[in-house]
């Protein structure tokens, strides 16, 4: 059965709920997470010389946004909880849109990259083929997004108080594919451990040039 605007609006306001009750917690937790790995994965793609006008999706308490401005690219985070966004600002000196998933305002053609590490699976899978072709329409032509999921057999619904989708590679191409990107590559995370252990899809894509 799909989702109604009640219960979508629910999903968002339990979701964003959760990590605002639990923002300092969250932060404590996953700023030392090594994602090296996935940034570089976006940088390589991305045609043209630096710096890289680059959104970062879901950005969370900021990590990745200091991360790129150190690298000396031009981050922007977007961020649908208001403490996460306050604590992004202060850590990077970074602009930060707060915008929930499923309500995005975002320029047209403007971001040569997106990064989008575990953020995108918090978007139902009813819902997701608008967010894709949002994010689409955001980057230049030629432009690349990267995204990281938790991965999975097609399951959706809530963990705890957190809603989630799990896809798994198949599935995310083809989600990928109707919304207009193109492949460039895609590996499992974390690096070193056994494919059953790696729970992590990550994969790259290319808006095509016009």
């Amino acid at each position: 059965m799909p989702l109604n605007p009640a219960e979508l609006e629910r999903i968002t306001a339990v979701t964003l709920g959760h990590y605002e009750q639990n923002a300092q917690r969250f932060r404590d937790r996953t700023w030392d997470h090594d994602v090296r790995q996935n940034i570089a994965a976006l940088l390589r793609h991305i045609d043209g010389p630096a710096p890289f006008s680059i959104l970062d999706f879901g950005c969370g308490p900021g990590r990745d946004l200091l991360a790129f401005r150190q690298l000396g690219h031009a981050p922007t985070g977007l961020e649908g909880s208001a403490s996460f966004a306050a604590m992004a600002r202060e850590a990077s000196g970074c602009e930060v849109l707060v915008q929930n998933f499923l309500a995005l305002d975002l320029p047209p053609s403007h971001f040569d990259g997106v990064f989008a590490n575990a953020s995108l699976f918090h978007v139902p899978a009813q819902e997701l083929p608008r967010v894709l072709r949002e994010l689409f329409a955001t980057l230049r032509p030629g432009g690349v997004l990267f995204s990281s999921n938790p991965r999975g057999q097609g399951e959706e619904g809530w963990q705890g108080e957190r809603y989630g989708a799990w896809h798994d590679l198949q599935a995310w191409r083809a989600h990928l594919s109707a919304a207009g990107f193109v492949e460039l590559e895609h590996y499992f995370r974390p690096e070193g451990l056994p494919i059953e252990e790696q729970n992590w899809l990550a994969s790259v894509w290319r808006k095509p040039q016009d």
